[in-house]
């Protein structure tokens, strides 16, 4: 098996409702992305995915993270934007634009700060 990931990042504001600490006020992050994606077969060239094909997926879905108060869209008005709930979030977005018999979404890591962060590894 091989495990493939890319990094990545995105800006962003939030507020935690119902948090009973200064994370309830508004603020920004920026976090950090890991997504990793487990093959069992290479293609032809030897691949188990290209990155290139990893990495504009998951553009798709960071962009529509990048620069939003994440409060106000539509995934977040029933759950908050916790870290958390940010990696299920990108978890599902992406899953559902790969598919393969080759490889499948392994994990999403979703880092706060350069110290602290969760991996998330679907359901």
């Amino acid at each position: 098996m091989y495990d493939i990931f890319i990094k990545t990042h995105f800006a962003g504001a939030h507020h935690l409702r119902n948090y009973p600490g200064d994370c309830e006020n508004p603020h920004g992050h920026n976090w950090k992305v890991d997504v990793t994606v487990r093959a069992t077969k290479l293609d032809e060239c030897g691949m188990g995915i290209d990155f290139k094909v990893l990495k504009k997926v998951v553009k798709e879905v960071i962009d529509k993270l990048d620069h939003h108060d994440l409060n106000e869209l539509p995934y977040f008005q029933e759950v908050n934007p916790s870290s958390e709930h940010i990696s299920e979030f990108i978890f599902a977005q992406v899953k559902s634009l790969l598919s393969s018999d080759r490889y499948s979404l392994f994990s999403v890591t979703v880092m706060e700060t350069d110290t602290q962060g969760l991996t998330y590894y679907g359901k």
